[in-house]
Order: structure tokens, then sequence, then C-alpha cells
């Protein structure tokens, strides 16, 4: 857990997300709007899951080699490597990104275009939840707003 009271431990943090991930042996990702007892069915669910759309978990599928999905009920659906078409095809992030390639081999428009439908709280988060994907550290200023923020960013990877 990260004390958020503390701004440095809340930058220390941020900043080295990407990193922890990358580190982890496996990611359980828990679905809680992916239902098996409904009458729709889990493939429809998954695609429409919530999870696909938060910022911060761009990092959780690029960064980390082993995935794996639960349903409400704490089902199995199935892991990263064999929903890897179906992720490719909700989230826009290529293939090869999600199977591992350094993420360098990808234009910063293109690792930018991964995160274009994501939303977080907290609208400073929705570019610094980039900062691993570009492999970058920078100051996290809450209060400058997104644009300030991701124009940080710009500059930071252009250097």
């Amino acid at each position: 857990c990260i004390d958020k009271s503390s701004s440095a431990e809340l930058q220390e943090a941020i900043n080295s997300m990407f990193q922890w991930y990358h580190r982890a042996a496996k990611c359980y990702v828990y679905l809680a709007d992916v239902s098996y007892s409904g009458p729709v069915n889990v493939d429809q669910c998954f695609r429409k899951s919530r999870w696909f759309t938060r910022g911060w978990t761009l990092q959780e599928l690029v960064a980390l080699e082993t995935v794996e999905f639960y349903s409400l009920e704490g089902e199995r659906i199935g892991d990263k490597n064999s929903m890897i078409q179906d992720i490719h095809s909700i989230t826009g992030i290529t293939i090869q990104a999600l199977q591992g390639h350094p993420l360098r081999q990808f234009s910063i428009d293109e690792r930018k275009s991964w995160a274009a439908n994501r939303h977080t709280k907290r609208e400073e988060d929705s570019a610094y939840s980039l900062l691993g994907i570009f492999g970058i550290h920078m100051p996290l200023l809450y209060g400058e707003g997104r644009e300030k923020a991701f124009a940080r960013l710009e500059r930071k990877t252009k250097k």
C-alpha cells in the first residue's frame, strides 16, 4: 500500500511503479464487473470491463509477463497469453508490446495511443500513469492540471 498522505512516498511509488510490476512474477486481476452468473456471455463482459479503461492498469498489461484474470465469483477467466488477441482488440496495444518486447521499439505516439481511452480519478494521473511506459521520472505536481502534466511529460520524452 502507498501512503498517499506522504507526498515523498507517493512520488517515489509512482515513479517506481512500472519497475515494480516489471519485476513481479504474476499479477492477479479481479474483474468485479465480469460475472459468470449473469445472462450475458463472459467474453462480452470481459471486453466491456471497466478495468481496461483505467489509466493505471496499462502498466500491468505491458510490464508484466503473467497476468491472470478472475471474475466477480473468483473464477479464472484466462491469462494475458491465452487472451492476447482479445486484449489487443480491446486496448489497441500491439501484440508485440503485450508479449514483452522492449517499449523503446514503439514510438512515443504509439505508446500514448494505448492510454487514449483510459481514465484516472485525478486528472494529472493520466500523465503520471505513463511515466514507466516512457521510462522517465519526474516530480509530481498535483494541482497543475492535465494539460500542464502532459506538457511536462512531453518535454521529458524528447530529452
